[in-house]
């Protein structure tokens, strides 16, 4: 193991190093948070695939494979799907807008002061998002280092809160990029044939396996369905993938990069499910569906080989805890504390938001501290399942309607939008408190229930003032990156 330890050792002080370099870069608040608008096609496509390929694309993704076959590559899928989804219609607008926060968007279309509401449930869901992934690190480290579990977390949330903090989007974009070179390396490259031939090929596979495991709908068709709405339309509208799309260069890269990275996602989904049914051959009968991929990788693979898989799974948690932790910093920041203090006017462009050096440091100051706050959280919770069901339905339950009505539909107004951030954040906590957290109607009603007052109260109040659909039409177009004044508060 000792090969295996060092590749570990070696790819956690690049991750510190990278850190300290993009340190040198982030200047301004641009910089800082969405590295200075200025990515290419390159880096843009590899740092959003690395951030939607989290651990449990990985880890839960083989793990649905050795538990349901092929068709557990249902939920990776359905985020290719959103990223897909967002790149091809919406992440060109959405790049145009020249804005930190989705909230920001909220307030530049509806012309109120939505932005704390808004911008509660969206850090709510990044918190939770940045906890789960942290928790992650316990698993990877016990297989390593056979480790305790708190100082597991405290080890893995350590280093991804001091690279984050140092040089913020640049630093992320940077070590980003390193892990998507190796969970390409590590998953599609050496993982995925080793583990069909040590299985004996598809035919043995095949043969040693029931049927429905090769059934592209085996997992069911009611949770292909709750994947669509909780993944692929939570692709549309979290802030964490929102923030990487503020970093595309031009709409072009936004659309294009997307799209390859929306590909590679699915690609991605399909290696994960192949590798679990291998595993499922190998170990019919291991006590739990998520220690294939620990298990398949700590017995079957050469030395050497083994600790650059598990450095492909450590940066797949790496990557969707530090995109999580700035996404949750900058809501917090932005979102919730400044424009409490009043210190924030609404849609200010990059002019408008870059100041002086030392609001780069207010920003390192929330990236430590939720840091921090995760880290003690992941520490404390037990069920992340549970809790990372709660932030997807919050979120795809609230927000979903207002963003996309936002950017669709004219006659949306203010009212309406809070009126169904309220209305469907509300009816999916009452309804998980019903039929339980991890059940699907909550969501599926939620959804509902915010659609019909988003619909019914913007109808029933006056419609968005022209001269605000007018700024919102021409930052749409990229024609005005100026600070609008603020409208009266809703």
């Amino acid at each position: 193991m000792a090969v295996d330890y060092t590749v570990i050792v070696v790819y956690l002080a690049g991750m510190l190093a990278m850190g300290w370099w993009g340190m040198r870069r982030a200047k301004s608040k641009a910089e800082f948070l969405v590295a200075g608008r200025r990515l290419g096609p390159w880096m843009y496509s590899g740092t959003m695939a690395a951030i939607v390929l989290g651990g449990a694309s990985t880890i839960g993704g083989v793990g649905l494979g050795y538990q349901y076959g092929l068709s557990g590559a249902w939920m990776v899928f359905t985020i290719g799907l959103g990223l897909l989804a967002l790149s091809v219609f919406f992440s060109a607008r959405i790049a145009r807008l020249k804005v930190y926060t989705v909230s920001e968007m909220l307030d530049l279309r509806y012309g109120g002061r939505a932005g704390v509401i808004s911008g509660v449930v969206m850090w709510a869901y990044t918190l939770m998002l940045a906890v789960t992934s942290t928790i992650a690190y316990a698993t990877i480290f016990d297989v390593l280092f056979d480790m305790n579990r708190t100082v597991a977390i405290v080890l893995g949330g350590s280093i991804v809160v001091a690279y984050s903090t140092l040089g913020g989007m640049w630093s992320i974009t940077l070590t980003d990029m390193v892990q998507f070179v190796v969970k390409t390396v590590g998953v599609l490259l050496l993982l995925l044939p080793i583990a069909v031939v040590k299985a004996g090929g598809f035919g043995e596979m095949r043969a040693k396996l029931p049927t429905e495991y090769f059934d592209p709908l085996g997992i069911g068709g009611e949770t292909i369905f709750t994947y669509v709405l909780i993944y692929t339309f939570g692709m549309l509208i979290g802030q964490d993938i929102w923030q990487r799309v503020f970093t595309a260069r031009s709409d072009k890269v936004a659309r294009y990069g997307g799209t390859v990275a929306g590909t590679y996602c699915l690609l991605y989904a399909i290696a994960g499910a192949v590798i679990g049914t291998a595993a499922k051959v190998m170990y019919p009968k291991l006590p739990s569906a998520d220690a294939a991929f620990a298990t398949i990788v700590k017995d079957e693979l050469p030395m050497g080989v083994r600790g650059l898989v598990l450095a492909a799974a450590l940066a797949a948690v790496m990557s969707t805890s530090s995109g999580a932790l700035i996404a949750c910093a900058t809501v917090a920041n932005n979102d919730i504390w400044s424009r409490l203090r009043g210190a924030v006017r609404t849609g200010g462009g990059d002019e408008a938001h870059d100041g002086p050096h030392d609001e780069v440091k207010g920003n390192r100051v929330f990236i430590l501290v939720m840091g921090v706050g995760v880290i003690l959280i992941a520490i404390a919770l037990n069920d992340v399942v549970e809790a990372l069901t709660v932030a997807y339905n919050l979120l795809v339950a609230g927000l979903l309607v207002p963003i996309l009505g936002g950017l669709l539909w004219r006659r949306g107004t203010a009212q309406g939008a809070l009126a169904a951030v309220a209305g469907g954040g509300l009816s999916v906590i009452g309804l998980m408190w019903g039929y339980g957290i991890l059940a699907n109607q909550p969501v599926y009603y939620g959804l509902l229930t915010s659609l019909a007052v988003y619909v019914a109260v913007s109808l029933a109040t006056r419609p968005t003032d022209a001269a605000v659909l007018a700024a919102w039409r021409e930052r749409l177009a990229g024609r005005d990156a100026t600070e609008p004044q603020a409208p009266a508060a809703v």
